[in-house]
């Protein structure tokens, strides 16, 4: 039988590169690393109702495979909001940065988006984000 860690693909070695990857996104003073098995536990509670981490599989939402590094706008078959394409021209793509600032609250960062779930806490942003890295 297989564990849950390599059905979602996600390895020790890969949540501790993830989690250095968030250093950028960290909350600065005592902030501590990103934690993508965290980040996957808060996805899978409150996200997995609109967005597949699967490739090709589009919910309410578009898939999240290999959202890090991607174009924003750019899953095929997906048909974004005129704000969310017009955001793409300004951001270019869905970085760190860029994911923590829309997710602390997508609505009031860019009014006009379909997505209306926020992750207000500076913590479950950045392992939500860690957990993002992982989706290859």
């Amino acid at each position: 039988m297989m564990d849950s860690s390599r059905r979602c693909g996600l390895t020790a070695g890969r949540a501790a590169a993830a989690a250095l990857a968030m250093a950028g996104v960290l909350a600065g003073g005592g902030a501590r690393a990103a934690d993508a098995v965290a980040g996957k536990a808060l996805f899978d509670k409150t996200c997995t109702n609109c967005h597949s981490t699967q490739a090709g599989v589009n919910k309410v939402g578009p898939s999240l495979f290999d959202v890090v590094g991607r174009p924003i706008a750019s899953v095929q078959g997906y048909d974004y909001s005129p704000k969310m394409r017009a955001m793409a021209k300004r951001w270019k793509v869905w970085d760190a940065a860029h994911l923590d600032t829309y997710l602390t609250n997508p609505r009031q960062v860019l009014h006009g988006v379909r997505m209306f779930f926020a992750v207000p806490g500076a913590d479950d942003r950045a392992n939500v984000i860690a957990y993002l890295q992982t989706l290859k």
